[in-house]
């Protein structure tokens, strides 16, 4: 994945005011990452001068750049770690190096640094071997000299574990959610109305914690979308979850919410998924979104045709795919099959 590629798109959108509110596509964040470490193979591929400009940039966001030339990688890492024993255990990273991001253009020296757990993206310079390939990296650059500080603290967050902040409303901050998000979760849909129309959880925590584990590594990692938290700014609270999904049998990316019964009627729903329904066109390209909704839900179908979606049939679903447990490593939960009527609603971008 060539993060120039991807993200650098969301700079093109800062405010944009919407009958539902301000929308803020992007803000300076608050992230760890301190230090940006280019690790050059060969004397040859340096050029300070072409990225003296980008380490000004991106010293505006707090993150120093640093250009390191070597052929032994062993002798980098050691520079920054010691002769500790932190430096020496696989995956423990030592205190000092945990708000660093490496960046390799050899797929050896990247191989090295992840084996000793730092986190590190490959590197592709003007020079670099056609076919080079960085097996097991997340992010592969190209044109350091001209990446979005944005880019490189994603590329931070996703290896770190942080959540990626997606956008704020006038009332919403809307992220990732994390597995301590959970616990919330749970005290939200303690409320029996919540699994009116929907799911449920899980009923062993530690259960739904490990399914939201797997879905920020297979989800978010890899389609670069999802279903998000969604934080109430006046007291730091979760109030509920939107974003889009995948279905299996369908074609279009899908629209899914719920607000806490606390926090429901005062606009949160309308806020956020018109807010979410923004980016989807501007950041993530889609030009088609659909919903479902169960036939019996008049008020979450009324919210969706205020949001401009179209009713356009009635379909049978599977429901409770995963049962009342989650199993992992290929075990399969088997149960009864459940289905039920959802009106379809389709919302297509002008």
């Amino acid at each position: 994945m060539n993060m120039n590629q991807c993200y650098n798109v969301i700079y093109k959108f800062t405010n944009q005011d919407t009958e539902y509110g301000k929308i803020v596509f992007i803000k300076r964040i608050a992230h760890m990452l301190k230090k940006v470490v280019l690790v050059f193979h060969d004397n040859a591929n340096t050029s300070l001068k072409e990225l003296e400009e980008e380490k000004t940039y991106l010293s505006d966001f707090g993150i120093d750049l640093e250009i390191i030339s070597s052929q032994r990688i062993q002798d980098i890492w050691s520079l920054y770690v010691g002769s500790t024993k932190a430096a020496a255990v696989k995956g423990d990273i030592p205190e000092n190096v945990r708000e660093v991001l490496f960046l390799c253009d050899d797929p050896e020296d990247f191989a090295y640094l992840k084996d000793k757990g730092a986190y590190v993206c490959g590197m592709i310079t003007p020079v670099s071997d056609q076919g080079t390939s960085f097996e097991g990296a997340q992010y592969i650059f190209s044109e350091i000299d001209d990446v979005d500080a944005d880019s490189f603290i994603k590329a931070y967050q996703r290896q770190a574990g942080e959540p990626w902040d997606i956008l704020e409303t006038d009332r919403l901050r809307i992220r990732e959610t994390t597995v301590e998000d959970v616990d919330d979760l749970y005290k939200i849909y303690a409320e029996p109305s919540m699994t009116r129309y929907m799911e449920g959880l899980f009923e062993d925590p530690a259960d739904e914690k490990r399914y939201m584990k797997d879905y920020i590594e297979k989800v978010y990692s890899l389609m670069g979308f999802g279903v998000w938290s969604l934080i109430n700014k006046e007291d730091g609270k979760l109030i509920g979850r939107a974003g889009f999904s995948i279905r299996n049998g369908f074609d279009e990316p899908e629209l899914g919410f719920f607000i806490g019964v606390p926090w429901q009627k005062q606009g949160f729903a309308t806020e956020s998924c018109a807010a979410i329904m923004e980016f989807g066109r501007n950041v993530l390209g889609f030009d088609k979104v659909q919903t479902l909704v169960k036939k019996e839900n008049e008020v979450s179908i009324h919210l969706c045709e205020k949001l401009g979606f179209k009713i356009i049939d009635e379909v049978e679903i599977e429901e409770d795919i995963y049962g009342t447990s989650y199993m992992t490593q290929g075990r399969v939960s088997f149960g009864p099959e459940k289905r039920g009527r959802y009106v379809r609603l389709e919302w297509t971008y002008k």
